[in-house]
């Protein structure tokens, strides 16, 4: 006859039964503050382009904007996914509670610096925001290395990149220089990641979804294709970083989009649009090579802010809003399957990928573009934070049974 001892509930690994439910995993508190930063940002940027207001104007307002997106906004969802993705990959147990918190009030920090950079001097603002990317990269590489996942230490590589970036970035302000090489290649970095990263993830979810109905025409496995196409897009993107308008530049990076156009034909997502939380996967990872096409038409005269834009809404901010949401539900015990209100999200932010970039090929409308993605871009996140936050802050994932 079975007792009660008999019949034993574990939490999840990681998943602690006490404490705040929003620390008790990294995605929790880095993606829900990612989507509110989203919004407030991008709201102070259109109070400034309307109204005028100022916002950190001893900084420059516009480079604030662009040092908020790539360097405040991208790397706390970066933070959320890898504090959740590296325990999986190395079978450690992931950051939580106090240090969690700890950590996130470092990101914390460093967003209100940024914004009070006036009152606390550009140096002191600029060093307290460069102390969470180092951190995040000592904090994984302890655990790659612990865990003896080397293949993993290419994600390693690319903190690496975006720690120097962020404080290149700074002294380039600071000395009064124009930061845009640091923003190309934070930007570069995100989208290596991206190809590194979404080779990992796409083809994986989309076998396991195609062989739960039955079907056998699955994605190609990773090959030496694959390693090719991430080689070449690593060259394409620091050539871009220090020579953006070069024929050479112009020339890897058509090749870059061709091989990795070729690589997303091969996972066969397509297939899968029946899937929208599956399929906008595919959608995001399509506009890196769009974006690897428009590098490659730099050197024959396209602004380099329309190429600036596509990376960083498509390849970069609509990828992470696809992990965001795949991530919270099934880390929180949901189903993996969008609702309409992250459809709409999904197709906001797609549409506000490909129209500002037009911003700067249409100069009459321009105006009015850059608010209609602003507009979009809020609506976006705003989607992602009303449906998620609530289960993010309070609910946790159901404990699961251990039969004897």
């Amino acid at each position: 006859m079975q007792t009660i001892k008999d019949v034993e509930t574990r939490a999840p690994r990681g998943m602690s039964r006490s404490g705040m439910v929003l620390f008790s995993y990294g995605f929790r508190p880095f993606f829900l503050a990612a989507a509110l930063w989203a919004i407030v940002s991008i709201g102070l940027w259109t109070a400034f382009l309307n109204d005028g207001v100022a916002v950190a104007s001893d900084y420059g307002t516009l480079y604030w904007h662009a040092h908020e997106m790539l360097f405040g906004f991208a790397p706390a969802v970066l933070a959320g996914f890898l504090l959740t993705a590296i325990p999986n990959w190395t079978g450690r147990l992931p950051i939580s509670g106090r240090p969690l918190a700890a950590l996130f009030a470092v990101w914390c920090i460093g967003r209100f610096a940024m914004l009070f950079s006036g009152s606390i001097g550009l140096t002191a603002a600029a060093a307290i925001d460069s102390l969470f990317l180092p951190l995040m990269l000592a904090l994984s590489a302890r655990e790659v290395i612990a865990g003896r996942k080397w293949k993993d230490l290419k994600v390693i590589a690319g903190l690496a990149v975006l720690s120097a970036a962020n404080l290149f970035f700074h002294l380039e302000v600071i000395g009064d220089g124009n930061p845009a090489l640091a923003i190309r290649l934070g930007l570069g970095a995100y989208v290596l990641l991206v190809t590194i990263v979404g080779g990992r993830i796409l083809p994986s979810f989309t076998r396991n979804w195609i062989n739960q109905r039955g079907r056998t025409d699955f994605p190609v496995a990773y090959n030496r294709f694959d390693a090719a196409a991430i080689v070449v897009g690593a060259i394409s993107l620091a050539a871009w970083a220090v020579a953006p308008e070069a024929v050479a530049t112009g020339f890897f990076a058509a090749v870059a989009a061709m091989m990795n156009a070729i690589r997303l034909f091969r996972w066969r997502g397509w297939t899968t649009w029946p899937e929208p939380i599956l399929f906008v996967l595919h959608i995001a990872y399509g506009f890196v090579p769009l974006g690897f096409a428009a590098v490659a038409l730099g050197p024959m005269g396209l602004p380099q802010v329309a190429v600036l834009h596509l990376f960083a809404i498509g390849a970069m901010s609509m990828m992470m809003l696809a992990v965001m949401t795949r991530a919270s539900r099934g880390h929180t015990g949901r189903k993996l399957k969008s609702s309409r209100v992250t459809n709409a999200s999904y197709i906001v932010l797609a549409a506000v990928a490909l129209l500002r970039p037009m911003a700067e090929l249409t100069p009459a409308f321009t105006t009015q573009i850059l608010m209609a993605s602003a507009v979009g871009w809020t609506v976006a996140f705003g989607l992602f934070a009303l449906e998620h936050a609530p289960f993010l802050c309070r609910d946790r994932k159901p404990l699961a049974a251990r039969k004897p």
